[in-house]
């Protein structure tokens, strides 16, 4: 019985070292607190040991985070801002050390947190170069090989061999991208680091991130896009003030975190927060987005838009829409005078101002006839979104004509944004969603 006992402790030690082979990055009960100061001199106090009492408050960036990433697996962690995601990312690469728990790392990272953090501005592009590869524990002869492909990446031209506090910053960013980039790690950390540079150089970025993942390495990725971490990921955390709130699919991550960004998350669980009333029937539609503060807004008076809202196919407002899902937009109106055949519109352009598609109710044949002073409408334009995953702006508008002149009765143009989240581009801006068949004949 002992000798049956000892083998099967040595079979359990055995099966757990041969899971914990195929685990690139563990994180275990992982909290991250600091100390806020009143003053910076209760600071010193405390770093020698003579703080008193209620002369700091702890603020939890994590609170017990734990998760694990399996190798040639890519995690998206997306969050509010001050969710916790850049301090994990700091703790897992070594940055910060974690105030509670533990974190283990199976193999070599490559981190674009903080661009260019170790670059000497005095230092030429090349001197840097070598100065972060010795930082991270490569020889010169490591260096030397990798050096072509570096300022291939990078792109810069003679302004490698100048100071790069001469350089724009965009020229930094694309070195410290390009020398963070291709040094063969094992795991790739990156944070909003995909968006630098001109559009050409982002899209190089996002080749060698497609083919970091195509080669089967760990890849650990965060970032505002939500389309990005639709399409690249293959599972999701998502942080909400310091606490894992959720780990899944993209899809019913992203979801959750579409109410998490309108300060929903609190009715998620009994699923209160719809559009068609509910909890949140008594406040104003719009309450539930992030308004443009410049938004360029005029008209005769004749007719306001007291309202409007984005609704997706769950009925939920949001202002985050899924590629191929079905969502709606209203447009509340209260009319201050008599108005003939009233036209209700909206219109989204990108972020440029190029206007991608819209529609109204003359185009829709849905005729009002006279609206008249006091009465309120309510335009619901229903419709599926095909645009391409991106950000973009809305404009709504009640408009009309008075003796064959137009006339704008209140404008909001760019009131407010909204994300479309895909996992599927085509060119251009619009998906024609075409059924693709490929057939050999011979």
């Amino acid at each position: 019985m002992p000798y049956s006992n000892a083998c099967a402790r040595i079979l359990r030690m055995y099966c757990k070292r041969e899971a914990m082979n195929e685990i690139a990055i563990k994180v275990d009960d992982v909290s991250k607190i600091y100390k806020l100061y009143h003053k910076p001199s209760e600071r010193l106090l405390d770093a020698l040991g003579f703080a008193r009492k209620g002369k700091f408050k702890e603020h939890r960036a994590l609170n017990h985070v734990s998760f694990a990433v399996e190798k040639g697996e890519t995690v998206g962690i997306i969050g509010t801002n001050g969710s916790g995601k850049s301090t994990i990312l700091k703790i897992i690469t070594g940055v910060l050390s974690p105030t509670e728990g533990t974190v283990e790392v199976a193999g070599r990272i490559s981190a674009l947190l903080e661009l260019g953090a170790g670059f000497n501005m005095e230092y030429t592009g090349i001197e840097n170069v070598y100065l972060n590869g010795m930082m991270m524990g490569f020889s010169r002869e490591e260096m030397d090989a990798r050096l072509d492909e570096i300022l291939q990446f990078a792109d810069i031209g003679d302004f490698v061999n100048q100071p790069c506090k001469t350089y724009s910053s965009g020229m930094f960013v694309r070195l410290a991208f390009a020398v963070a980039i291709n040094i063969d790690p094992e795991i790739l950390i990156v944070d909003e680091a995909l968006s630098v540079g001109d559009v050409f150089f982002q899209a190089k970025c996002y080749k060698k991130f497609e083919d970091f993942k195509a080669q089967g390495k760990t890849i650990i990725f965060v970032s505002h896009d939500i389309s990005s971490v639709a399409k690249y990921c293959d599972r999701v955390i998502l942080l909400n003030k310091g606490d894992k709130l959720s780990e899944g699919n993209p899809k019913d991550t992203i979801n959750l975190y579409k109410k998490v960004l309108l300060n929903q998350s609190q009715n998620i669980a009994s699923g209160q927060v719809l559009a068609d009333g509910g909890s949140a029937g008594e406040k104003l539609w719009k309450s539930n987005y992030e308004l443009n503060p410049d938004v360029n807004e005029y008209g005769t008076g004749e007719a306001e838009i007291i309202d409007f809202a984005i609704i997706d196919e769950y009925g939920s407002y949001t202002n985050c829409i899924q590629k191929g899902t079905s969502f709606s937009i209203k447009s509340k109106v209260l009319f201050q005078s008599d108005v003939q055949d009233p036209i209700f519109t909206y219109t989204f352009k990108t972020v440029q101002g190029t206007a991608v598609t819209g529609t109204n109710t003359m185009y829709e044949k849905v005729g009002v006839g006279t609206a008249k002073a006091g009465e309120v409408y309510v335009a619901t334009f229903k419709q599926n979104m095909d645009m391409q995953g991106g950000e973009y702006l809305l404009s709504v508008s009640c408009t009309g004509y008075v003796g064959g002149e137009f006339r704008a009765y209140h404008r909001l143009y760019d009131v407010c944004g909204v994300t479309v989240i895909s996992d599927k581009n085509t060119v251009g801006f619009y998906d024609m969603n075409s059924e693709t068949t490929v057939e050999r004949v011979k």
